[in-house]
């Protein structure tokens, strides 16, 4: 029987009540509560990780409060697990034990399998680098043996207008072997560690790279078949032969303890895969994170609470209880465009303010375990658009994210923080914001995004105080009623349940 997996309590206890079998391991006097996660058809909704809150009225997209809020959850919650267990669907079925077997969701957005053969063979003939290309494998290159329903799979390539919406480039592939897999001479290589296959949206910038590990770990609960569901004894394989470089590739730590493959790792040979999993995807239509398409009027998503904890927990990010002082982190850019020009001014303004811890960072000259260290120890979270704004993922739950200038791109990050449930603020009189100039698109044209600016320091005051009293209202906030007492204990502020 496998060890009890690394995870926060509040994620343990829903663990073991998928797993009663594994409460074998707790110790005698350990009780446990009836806590879901919510993507389970007998879990009830009071039992769920979180329910999302939807305080305003809702509007002509639904027609009652609760489908409004049922929506949400569909959308960007555990609901969309749900669906997603809902839609998994055989696609090639074995006869006997040994044989091979596919199933995916609708669209081939999550697939996984048993004992498939890939043949890398002719990547090693190939002179440009792979990335993003959907001719990976030829006809045949796929293999298992099954009873393949071919009508069913040639039904769900429908979203294959690119190679980050589905699993259809490869899979359209799929061939049937006349004899079982493993038993056969075709296989140079076996891995019988299990192997997840990403095709991943980019490296070196945040926000895409993060949707690459989100629809992973939303991987994890639709692949949650097994008590090793969260176990880190797995392979991580990138569809792409450039090397993975990545200043966020410590994240891939908190899924795996094994180095990353790419296809150069596998190239020249045919590959026997026990089992296999090719997770969610960051651009498909009408997912998660990239493409969620958001009711209005809600916010706070368990699945992406649930994200940034099991993140922080694995990568041992130290949570330092808060203070009463508001503890301010402001981003300073050190790239060409989208620079404060009046940055020391304001940050000038900020420390004569005794209500407020003020600091400046540099995240790209720090390692990103450092980087993460700081967010979650920070209150308000300041910076300009840009991918570095996707820190507000891991701050705490009462925080507040103060988008300087969204640069024309109004919802970028105001949804992500609604997803991840922290408050947001952003700029809004456009006529104390003083644009360097009118910006200039690398392929022609004015655009906000491609030029520096000053700010009005009065306005900007103004909204950092107005996130700082959403910060203290929030009622996780030990100083939410503008007390500036400290109590006789500080307590660590972090989701606690009763095992």
């Amino acid at each position: 029987m496998p060890s009890l997996p690394n995870l926060p309590s509040d994620h343990l206890i829903r663990y073991l009540n998928t797993f009663p079998k594994m409460k074998q391991k707790l110790p005698s006097n350990v009780t446990t509560t009836q806590a879901c996660w919510g993507h389970e058809r007998d879990c009830k909704a009071e039992a769920r990780f979180q329910t999302p809150q939807c305080p305003g009225d809702h509007t002509g997209w639904v027609q009652s409060k609760q489908a409004q809020v049922d929506t949400f959850y569909y959308q960007a919650d555990f609901g969309y697990i749900q669906q997603q267990l809902a839609e998994l669907t055989p696609q090639c079925l074995p006869k006997y034990l040994t044989d091979s077997s596919l199933e995916c969701t609708r669209y081939l957005r999550f697939c996984r399998g048993r004992n498939l053969l890939f043949d890398f063979r002719d990547l090693v003939d190939r002179e440009e680098r792979i990335r993003y290309h959907m001719d990976v494998l030829k006809p045949g290159q796929l293999l298992g043996h099954c009873e393949l329903n071919r009508t069913r799979l040639t039904g769900e390539l429908e979203h294959t207008g690119s190679a980050l919406q589905s699993w259809g480039p490869e899979l359209r592939n799929f061939d049937v072997l006349p004899e079982p897999v493993m038993e056969s001479n075709h296989c140079d290589m076996v891995v019988d560690t299990p192997t997840f296959i990403l095709k991943i949206d980019a490296t070196y910038n945040m926000y895409h790279h993060f949707c690459d590990f989100f629809n992973l770990y939303a991987s994890l609960f639709v692949n949650q078949s097994h008590p090793a569901a969260f176990n880190t004894d797995v392979q991580i394989l990138i569809w792409e032969t450039y090397p993975y470089d990545s200043p966020f590739r410590d994240t891939f730590r908190a899924f795996s303890q094994r180095p990353i493959w790419t296809l150069s790792d596998v190239e020249g040979k045919k590959v026997c895969f026990r089992n296999v999993v090719m997770p969610l995807l960051p651009r498909m239509i009408f997912g998660l994170f990239y493409n969620t398409p958001l009711i209005q009027g809600c916010s706070n998503s368990g699945l992406f609470r649930a994200f940034s904890e099991f993140i922080l927990h694995r990568l041992q990010i130290l949570f330092e209880p808060p203070k009463p002082k508001i503890r301010i982190t402001y981003l300073s850019r050190r790239t060409k465009y989208r620079q404060v020009l009046n940055e020391q001014e304001l940050l000038e303004q900020l420390e004569q303010n005794d209500d407020y811890i003020v600091q400046r960072v540099s995240y790209e000259r720090l390692s990103f375990v450092d980087q993460l260290k700081i967010t979650r120890n920070t209150d308000i979270l300041i910076g300009m658009h840009g991918a570095g704004l996707t820190h507000l993922l891991f701050l705490p739950n009462w925080a507040c994210i103060f988008e300087l200038y969204n640069c024309e791109d109004p919802n970028c990050y105001k949804d992500l923080a609604r997803l991840r449930g922290v408050h947001y603020v952003t700029w809004q009189q456009r006529d104390l914001v003083y644009p360097q100039d009118e910006g200039h698109h690398p392929e022609g044209g004015a655009h906000a995004k491609f030029t520096n600016y000053r700010f009005d320091v009065p306005e900007f005051m103004r909204l950092v105080d107005e996130a700082a009293k959403e910060v203290r209202a929030h009622s996780e906030f030990p100083y939410h009623q503008q007390s500036k007492k400290i109590g006789p204990e500080l307590q660590k502020i972090e989701p606690h349940h009763e095992l």
